[in-house]
């Protein structure tokens, strides 16, 4: 099975992938450790060094892939099984990027970068606003060739129903 999640800051995109991760045995990859090396600082792969990872990924037999990033590999739409594109509400997602950046800044939970204000700042102000303002339309206009196997979907739970579902009409 192939699947790959979209959606914003906070969405969920990173548990739920997790989460069907660990219930199916499918490696799950974050986009974001795509585009960033994450041994250095603010460092970028080179586009090549990217692009080529992500072509790895979506030629396995199976693989769960999540991130916000949509101008870019979009092969991964085409090559997926499923597309979920998640869309919680904005103060939700808000939420849970404030309680990650509280939980990691006190050492309470782990992520794979440093959390910083200016993360903070951008997440909730840049990223999740440019996100409903503008990106979700693009994608949705992206994804529009691929209906027959994109939900759109306001929660996790969601997700793990649809899942369930496809897997359980495959093996009819």
């Amino acid at each position: 099975m192939k699947i790959r999640i979209i959606g914003a800051c906070g969405s969920g995109k990173s548990y739920i992938a997790k989460k069907l991760s660990d219930k199916y045995g499918i490696n799950h990859y974050e986009m974001d450790n795509l585009v960033w090396d994450r041994s250095a600082v603010n460092l970028r792969f080179p586009i090549e060094v990217r692009n080529s990872m992500l072509d790895e990924i979506i030629h396995k037999e199976n693989w769960i892939l999540e991130g916000t990033h949509y101008k870019w590999g979009q092969e991964s739409f085409r090559k997926a099984d499923l597309i979920f594109i998640l869309q919680p509400n904005r103060y939700i997602r808000n939420l849970r990027v404030i309680q990650r950046f509280i939980k990691t800044r006190m050492g309470i939970e782990q992520w794979n970068y440093k959390q910083s204000v200016k993360n903070l700042y951008q997440m909730l102000l840049i990223y999740n606003r440019g996100y409903d303002q503008e990106s979700i339309q693009q994608i949705l206009e992206i994804t529009n060739k691929y209906e027959d196997k994109r939900i759109i979907t306001r929660n996790k739970q969601e997700i793990l129903e649809h899942v369930e579902g496809y897997l359980l009409a495959d093996s009819l």
